[in-house]
């Protein structure tokens, strides 16, 4: 597991500073809200003081903390006024009462009452605190009473010792008064006040760190570990190579030779430890810790002492000349208790697959650097010995390489060639079981091997096995994209796919691939809060909800809508949706670029910014496309189904409205079946469209024009609705004898170029009117302005006539001849 930076989040520890005030003494207490000045509401109860009244905790709860509902008989009413008086000064306030259980039994209870201040000084809460003391105060109030009893039954006659009787039950009443009020008062302290914080604020707690406490997780605590952990690592390397390798004649040359890079670990050392006292740390709850004295405890009761041993300087027993310095390698061993810490290194940075690739290697090599050493000790003790020592592998090393011993000790290879040699071995043993060439001979030589094949065993399993998880984890993305596409290709092979088909799925799925590199966003925040997965899919849903249809939604409105989006993929040729499919989704182009189509005609060519839909259905009503729409490049999409739209806006009604009224004016393009009818028809209603234009028409066309002729059974019904006409509309070329004026026709062509360039005009982007990909408000009352008040001039520069429904082109040549013939003749 990494490691854990901790819980750093400022918190509002005001509760539980309160729980640790009374420390479980009478922890019978009520929390008031002090800013609502009508009954000032109890927004809390402790389960001590259910307890202690027999009142549930739902019963307490937002009544007023003046305690009426705790009141009896003997309640005394003049307290009770005393404390709605402080309680509207926000004063403090300390008495005895007595209060009435739910079941109508009394008490007595000491009650306090304290204000608790937020970071503004203001008073926000009030706390009561009761105690009960119904035992104490029952056994003082008996005590009285037999007093009184007794000194009327041993009342004198005598003035004198009625009065010495007197003065004594005075002074021996006020005494005890005086000492039950000093014990009260001391048992109040010592119960609830003494070593106690004072009253906590109710406010959120900021860490005050102070300056020179470092952070466990920040940069240079990391750079400093892996500085402490190379000096680990040089301690773990030197020290058993000056221990096995260095001759008692050579020891104190080679140690001299060493004596700067070893001070200097030790200096190391002894400044890690300093800083260890002042390093935070995470403790068991997950809370940082930046407490100076509780920093110093947990490393004292940790790490303290390995890291004591470990720094402590032999290195200055050479400035006293110590004659024996074997011993001294052989302290300088214990500094190899650091390498615990390695363990915690590998937990901590065990998300970093090639850190923990480098630590797993670096032990190993460690472990056949310290076999080699123990590898050598053997064979120098078997060549000493004289049974043996012509047959020890350092002998027969010696033989090879030319360098034999001479009388046991004399001679043989060379320090460096023995090392290497040793690190063969070991390293072979380890990995393998060895060549031969650097063999066991005597029975300490093979017992040794024996072990160190079982730790290869063990290495094997452990490093190389971690080393396969690495491998695995850090190549995992591209083995489940080889996976998934072998898996859809065995799939395309089965079921035996056209090719083009086959084409296709292989695209879309590289395509997408490379888009989201196989991580489904939905499955990987399904177990975040939905507070917390709304946040997010309020980030990357940030371009379709800034669109000023969405500008009058409350956020709560936003962020529900916000987990409704999905996103979507298209690549070029495919088609998002069909003519006459059942539309489920609005959706928005986030990059890229579609047609429309329509009997293979384009009606509308969509970007980036634009939104292509229908406005909401009725209840049960499905909407079918009026249009296929086809991708031209790669294209990214967010969509929202109308069902989750249509649920969202039951929740928020207050902007149901608003949306199915901009809905029409922002869709760049109405997929909706029969949009298109009802533009013609509300075109149709306008009144240049009215009887009179008709019967100007008529008049006109009395006079003669020599270029364009029209039936006399259409003109009479040319712009009615009628569904002849709304299908297909007949236009020829006319005889040149035709009495048609060319001022009527113009007017006839204009209002219907006027049709299709206001019901053209409908469809429109909202990246057409502003920047931000979206139409202001502003943007579209201009554009209304514009349609009612320049339709009027509006004149077409070319004689184009597309039917409104039927975008096909007129066949004119056959009637182009016959024209010509009639025109002849």
């Amino acid at each position: 597991m990494p490691v854990m930076k901790g819980l750093l989040a400022p918190q509002n520890t005001f509760l539980d500073n309160i729980a640790n005030r009374f420390d479980g003494t009478h922890s019978n207490f009520l929390l008031a809200n002090a800013q609502v000045h009508r009954g000032f509401p109890i927004v809390y109860c402790s389960d001590g003081f259910c307890d202690l009244t027999g009142f549930a905790r739902t019963e307490v709860m937002q009544k007023n903390c003046s305690c009426r509902f705790l009141c009896g008989s003997e309640t005394s009413e003049a307290v009770l006024q005393c404390i709605e008086k402080v309680l509207e000064g926000k004063q403090e306030y300390q008495t005895e009462v007595c209060f009435y259980k739910k079941g109508g039994t009394a008490f007595w209870c000491l009650l306090d009452i304290v204000p608790i201040k937020n970071e503004k000084s203001e008073v926000v809460l009030f706390l009561f605190s009761f105690k009960d003391i119904t035992k104490n105060h029952g056994k003082n109030h008996l005590n009285e009473k037999k007093e009184e009893k007794h000194q009327c039954k041993k009342a004198r006659s005598s003035n004198l010792w009625v009065a010495r009787k007197q003065g004594r039950s005075a002074l021996h009443h006020l005494t005890r008064q005086f000492n039950k009020k000093e014990r009260t008062e001391m048992k109040i302290n010592s119960d609830v006040y003494e070593n106690k914080p004072s009253v906590p604020e109710y406010k959120v707690a900021y860490v005050q760190k102070s300056r020179f406490i470092l952070l466990h997780y920040s940069m240079f605590k990391a750079l400093w570990d892996w500085l402490i952990l190379l000096a680990t690592f040089y301690v773990a390397v030197t020290v058993p190579y000056n221990v096995c390798f260095t001759d008692a004649e050579d020891s104190l040359t080679a140690a001299r030779s060493t004596i700067v890079s070893d001070i200097v670990v030790e200096m190391l050392f002894i400044v890690d430890i300093v800083l260890n006292f002042r390093t935070t740390y995470v403790s068991e709850t997950g809370q940082v810790v930046y407490d100076t004295r509780s920093i110093c405890l947990h490393y004292v009761a940790t790490w303290f002492f390995v890291d004591l041993i470990a720094a402590l300087p032999f290195d200055l027993l050479y400035a006293f000349n110590v004659p024996v310095t074997y011993l001294v390698h052989l302290l300088k061993t214990v500094r190899l208790l650091r390498l615990l810490r390695l363990l915690q290194k590998l937990d901590r940075y065990s998300q970093y697959s090639a850190m923990v690739l480098t630590l797993l290697m670096s032990m190993f090599a460690l472990l056949a650097h310290w076999m080699a050493c123990i590898w050598y000790v053997i064979g120098r003790q078997e060549s000493n010995d004289p049974v043996t020592w012509d047959i020890g592998w350092l002998h027969e090393l010696g033989k090879r390489i030319e360098a034999p011993y001479i009388n046991i000790s004399v001679g043989g290879p060379s320090i460096h060639s023995a090392y290497i040699a040793s690190l063969y071995f070991t390293l072979s043993s380890l990995t393998s079981v060895g060549f031969g060439n650097v063999c066991a001979n005597t029975d300490a030589e093979k017992i040794f091997s024996i072990c160190t094949m079982l730790i290869g065993a063990l290495m094997h399993a452990v490093v190389f096995g971690n080393v396969t998880a690495i491998i695995q984890r850090m190549y995992s993305r591209r083995s489940l994209y080889h996976t998934r596409m072998k898996d859809l290709k065995d799939f395309i092979r089965v079921h035996h796919l056209p090719q083009q088909l086959k084409q296709r799925m292989l695209e879309y799925f590289q395509t997408t691939w490379s888009v989201n590199n196989g991580i489904d966003a939905n499955e990987l925040l399904h177990d975040f809060p939905d507070e917390l997965r709304a946040d997010i899919a309020m980030h990357l849903n940030k371009d379709i909800l800034q669109l000023p249809l969405f500008e009058s939604a409350s956020r709560g409105c936003l962020r529900a809508l916000s987990l409704h989006i999905k996103t979507s993929f298209c690549a070029p040729g495919e088609y998002l949706l069909r003519q006459g499919d059942a539309l489920q989704a609005n959706y928005f182009v986030c990059s890229g670029s579609f047609e429309v189509l329509k009997d293979n005609i384009v009606l509308a060519i969509l970007g980036k910014g634009d939104l292509i839909g229908a406005d909401l259905p009725s209840k049960d009503q499905v909407i079918k496309t009026n249009a296929d729409v086809k991708a031209l490049t790669y294209c990214d999409l967010q969509y929202i189904s109308l069902r989750g739209l249509v649920e969202v806006l039951e929740l928020y009604p207050e902007y149901s409205a608003k949306f199915m009224a901009d809905i029409q004016q922002d869709l760049t393009f109405n997929l909706r079946e029969g949009s298109e009818i009802e533009g013609l028809l509300r075109f149709t209603r306008s009144p240049r469209l009215s009887q009179p234009h008709l019967q100007n028409c008529a008049t006109a066309s009395e006079k003669t024009l020599p270029s364009i002729q029209e039936y006399s059974e259409d003109s009479e019904d040319f712009f009615q609705p009628s569904p002849a006409t709304i299908t297909r509309r007949k236009i020829m070329l006319p005889n040149l004898n035709s009495p048609v004026r060319r001022g009527s026709l113009s007017s006839l062509l204009g209002d219907d170029l006027r049709q299709f360039s206001a019901l053209r005009r409908t469809c429109r982007s909202p990246v057409r009117c502003n920047q931000i990909r979206s139409p202001s408000p502003r943007c579209r009352k201009e554009e209304q302005h514009f349609d009612s008040e320049g339709l009027i001039d509006m004149k077409p520069n070319k004689l184009l006539i597309p039917s409104l429904t039927q975008y096909r082109p007129p066949d004119l040549s056959p009637r182009t001849d016959q024209s010509r013939v009639s025109y002849r003749k």
